[in-house]
């Protein structure tokens, strides 16, 4: 993950530069070639975005209409093609979509984005990066001839997010660009890149990369989208990056400490940190003790509930997926800033899976503990479950990785049980992905 960072931000080798004049930069699709998309229109407001995804659909803004516009989103279920074969092909270029975010020339909207240190709201971003996600897919599987879209497009995973900018000034104009860059049968991976303008430049502030898959119309099951072709050799070694990224996560997910157990790697370093806490003056498993400099990993919890209330739906009048991002990251910011006892800095986001929807008027649980640490970098994990008024059952929705680092050394983190040394081995398999390859350029975060 930190390698595409590096080659990003830091490289930035057989890569056109974002533009020298606003408005009118080449598009990187992510490999050592470009496609221009000069002359592709003028680049939509991001408080558009919504609107325009509201429109595709067709729901309704009141609430209280919601279920009647479901009933009639049954009506497009025949529009859902039976083939992939029955949808023409698209290419990278027709589902190209620029956003802006005019944080300089409109003060009013900045309010929004702002933190108390003169700096952009991240969790805004992830709404922002989400939507336009939507959107996108949305672009690449429009049918002409009708102006409802029978297809649901929702948000599967979150790949990775990787920053190159320390801090996101919120006095300057945001630029986002993104299309589809791989497709499956019924899924599509996302490219997206978010720049900010600085004296008439636009330079790069981070990568981000979705799942998205398509539904029927109600959201109740698969649905087949149009294939993707790709034009030369560049977007070739983006769709082929797309197909290791599926067999990336396959073999992550059969790998999970849920499914398999620790390596023998790991297994030995769980082990030696079991024996540095045990108490010298007593021969006891029972006994234990903290080593210098460091935490347990249990003493690092913090934990938020949240009411699922109507304001915060997405189209399809269930918890809009950026507002649950929103959220996670906020406290697992707030866990870092708490363990640190300094201000931290996200460098990056990984692996968010959403598991399943969470219902208006859910009661949404949020726990975030850091999981491991290493000098001045914490990897905090946020696990988001749900539950209805009036049950007992909780359901896991998500489970959230961050990336942090702060300009001191901070202690280690030290698990107590076998659950926390799974935790702990996790949290150090995420880290270790998101650094790979660091040392490529020294200065990745400015």
């Amino acid at each position: 993950m930190w390698r595409g960072a590096t080659r990003f931000c830091v490289l930035n080798k057989g890569r056109a530069s974002l533009g020298k004049i606003p408005g009118q930069e080449t598009f990187n699709n992510g490999t050592k070639g470009t496609f221009t998309t000069k002359g592709a229109g003028s680049p939509i407001p991001m408080t558009n975005v919504r609107d325009k995804l509201r429109e595709i659909v067709g729901i309704s803004t009141h609430w209280s209409d919601h279920v009647k516009t479901m009933e009639e989103r049954k009506l497009l279920h025949s529009l859902l093609p039976k083939n992939q074969k029955d949808l023409p092909p698209r290419r990278m270029k027709d589902s190209y979509i620029e956003v802006i975010l005019p944080l300089g020339t409109q003060p009013l909207l900045r309010e929004k984005y702002l933190t108390v240190f003169n700096s952009v709201r991240f969790g805004r971003i992830l709404e922002d990066l989400d939507s336009l996600g939507v959107l996108i897919c949305y672009t690449h599987t429009k049918m002409e001839s009708v102006k409802m879209s029978p297809f649901s497009i929702v948000t599967a995973l979150v790949d990775k997010i990787d920053l190159c900018k320390k801090v996101i000034s919120p006095e300057c104009d945001i630029k986002f660009t993104g299309h589809v860059s791989w497709v499956g049968k019924t899924s599509m991976e996302v490219k997206m890149h978010m720049c900010q303008l600085h004296d008439t430049v636009y330079h790069p502030v981070l990568d981000a990369t979705f799942v998205m898959v398509a539904r029927d119309s109600e959201n109740k099951g698969p649905a087949f989208i149009n294939p993707l072709v790709p034009e030369g050799p560049e977007e070739e070694e983006l769709f082929k990056q797309g197909e290791l990224n599926k067999g990336k996560r396959f073999a992550s997910s059969t790998a999970s400490l849920l499914k398999m157990a620790p390596t023998a790697e790991e297994r030995n370093a769980v082990h030696d940190m079991f024996l540095n806490t045990l108490d010298p003056r007593s021969i006891s498993f029972q006994s234990r003790i903290l080593p210098p400099d460091s935490v347990w990993m249990e003493d690092t919890k913090l934990k938020s509930l949240h009411i699922c209330h109507p304001e915060e739906r997405n189209i399809f009048n269930r918890i809009f997926g950026g507002f649950l991002m929103r959220k996670a990251f906020e406290l697992g910011w707030a866990t870092a800033c708490n363990f640190a006892g300094t201000r931290p800095f996200l460098v990056a986001v990984d692996d968010i899976m959403f598991q399943s929807p969470v219902e208006i008027g859910s009661l949404l649980f949020l726990s975030s503990q850091v999981c491991f640490t290493e000098k001045n970098h914490i990897q905090v994990r946020v696990h988001s479950e749900v539950s209805f008024p009036g049950t007992k059952e909780h359901k896991t929705t998500n489970v959230f990785h961050f990336t942090f680092f702060v300009e001191k050394d901070v202690p280690l983190v030290i698990p107590k049980t076998y659950g926390d040394s799974m935790l702990y081995l996790d949290g150090q398999r995420h880290f270790m992905s998101t650094m790979h390859q660091k040392t490529v350029g020294k200065s990745v975060i400015q």
